[in-house]
């Protein structure tokens, strides 16, 4: 209202100033300076009224602050009715909820590079497998959750833990089995003495989700490695075990605390999983490519084996780089406070880096080796340069998250190629893709560690240096790299000893490959109904010839 008036005011004195020798304009220019200074009185007079308010609110006697016994109790649901706990506080209500939604969107995400792995792995293929490789990425996606949730959750994130929370036996879990103790039951009693029957949730649930996806996504790999002549009941063994002791053993070592992250002071780094999760599913597949054998016909007559869509392909490699953004940045396993957004911000920024750049440089090396364009290599270039990212994402700068591309990219290449040489049929390049460039990306992560020079280290300490006494370590970025240099050693025999064990007897029982008879008809012909993926006609060796 006085702001109003002022300018009532100041409108008046510009309506009437035609005429200023008038007499009676100047008695009314003599009124308006008269009211805006009463409007000036009044106006000091109510900023001096609001001041004394809110100087009388902050000298208000604050509520007392919580006694040592509250704020050490354990935050509860039910804190109001449980004297052995207390209520969560606004902030960790607000905290809580964020971190739940962050992680379940961004293992929403994981999950929904199935789907690119099923398009990937279909369209570099021929088309009367289809359906048969299909049938392997839905299996892998629902025997990876039964394995997880029975004995892969215990063996990987159970403890027990030492008191430096730690993995007390360095080695894997014992406990939670099924899922048990992700909720607590609180037995509260109501006035009358009658159980209330409330349970008390754990954050388990939440990081068993999100933690699923990424076990999946590992097994996923492995049947790319030996798409179009494996049986289906062999790969469901192969796949429950993977999912249900062996990958999350080496969960155990590394995300679980285990001796890999005490094997020195830094220990190991991989923010989001070159090593643990790429790596471990590329080591299967070349394992299994070389159990299981060559398709046959595969080296006698390669031009049969072209990839029978390169629109799945190109549509694969787009959705798993999209689903990238929740592996890695989801890796920052919060986004509660301004130091893990910023990390996500500057992992999103690594990780777009390195895939333009691997794609580039592979597609390039293509081009100059054959003289005409490559887009499945363009493809699984952008993918080497995703996984070589994957373990220093958040602990690098841009510059060097595309070096590591650009060596990653040339680094896939010669994989493809020596493959090829050596006869080791991979239909999709898994093994140069997830297996060389993830442990390539496990070595890059130390390498090029954010630690000024190569005395001082960060690792998982993100934005800060580790810290020795209060003041950042000198002479500590050796151990970070001896540990990485350890834990690709120890994923890759590990990996490979037990897929070994696996796929060996499967072959020698007559559980793993199928006959030639069967790959010459086409897996969907011989064992799926309907026959064919396409209701369209192919060739013999599976392309398509016309809609």
């Amino acid at each position: 209202m006085m702001r109003f008036r002022c300018i009532l005011c100041l409108l008046t004195l510009w309506a009437v100033r035609g005429d200023p020798t008038s007499a009676e304009l100047q008695q009314q220019i003599a009124e308006l300076r008269q009211q805006m200074s009463v409007m000036r009185m009044e106006m000091q007079e109510q900023v001096a009224m609001m001041s004394a308010r809110k100087l009388a609110e902050t000298t208000t006697a604050a509520p007392s602050p919580p006694t040592t016994t509250t704020t050490t109790l354990p935050p509860s649901l039910y804190g109001e009715n449980r004297k052995d706990h207390r209520g969560y506080t606004k902030t960790e209500e607000l905290s809580i909820a964020l971190d739940h939604a962050w992680l379940i969107l961004c293992g929403a995400l994981v999950m929904f590079m199935q789907a690119g792995f099923a398009m990937v792995e279909s369209g570099c293929c021929r088309a009367k497998n289809v359906q048969n490789i299909l049938l392997k990425n839905l299996t892998d996606v629902a025997m990876g959750t039964l394995g997880w949730w029975c004995s892969g959750w215990a063996f990987a994130y159970s403890g027990p833990m030492d008191s430096d929370g730690k993995l007390a036996n360095k080695f894997i879990g014992s406990s939670s089995w099924f899922g048990s103790g992700f909720l607590e039951y609180t037995e509260l009693k109501n006035e009358g003495g009658d159980a209330l029957g409330v349970y008390e949730p754990t954050t388990n649930m939440l990081n068993w989700f999100f933690q699923w996806a990424f076990c999946s996504a590992s097994a996923t790999i492995v049947s790319g490695g030996v798409a179009e002549r494996v049986k289906f009941r062999g790969y469901c063994i192969f796949s429950f075990w993977m999912t249900a002791f062996m990958y999350p053993v080496v969960v155990a070592w590394t995300w679980g605390y285990g001796f890999l992250q005490s094997i020195n002071d830094v220990g190991y780094m991989d923010f989001a999983g070159s090593g643990i999760v790429h790596m471990s599913g590329g080591v299967g597949a070349l394992v299994g490519a070389v159990v299981a054998g060559p398709r046959a016909g595969r080296f006698e007559n390669p031009d049969d084996f072209t990839p029978h869509s390169m629109p799945l392909v190109v549509l694969g490699t787009m959705i798993l780089w999209f689903g990238w953004y929740g592996f890695n940045c989801g890796s920052t396993l919060g986004m509660t406070t301004a130091a893990k957004g910023m990390m996500a911000a500057q992992v999103a920024m690594n990780t777009t880096i390195a895939g333009a750049t691997g794609g580039l440089v592979v597609f390039t090396l293509r081009l100059a080796i054959l003289r005409k364009y490559d887009i499945g290599g363009f493809c699984n270039g952008i993918l080497a340069g995703l996984v070589s990212i994957t373990a220093g994402c958040g602990n690098v700068e841009v510059g060097p998250a595309f070096v590591i591309a650009l060596i990653g990219g040339c680094l896939y290449q010669g994989a493809s190629v020596l493959l090829r040489k050596i006869k080791v049929d991979d239909p999709i390049d898994a093994f140069p893709v997830h297996g060389v460039c993830g442990a390539w990306g496990t070595l890059a992560a130390a390498l090029f560690d954010w630690g000024e020079g190569f005395d001082q280290y960060h690792g998982w300490s993100g934005w800060s240096c580790f810290l020795k006494d209060g003041e950042c370590a000198k002479g500590v970025w050796g151990g970070g790299m001896a540990s990485n240099v350890v834990q690709v050693l120890a994923i890759a025999a590990w990996v490979a000893a037990w897929s070994a064990i696996i796929f060996a007897p499967l072959r020698l029982s007559g559980f793993l490959r199928a006959s030639n008879s069967v790959q010459e008809e086409g897996f969907d012909s011989a064992k799926h109904s309907p026959t064919k993926a396409y209701a369209m006609d192919t060739a013999d060796n599976g392309a398509i010839l016309s809609a």
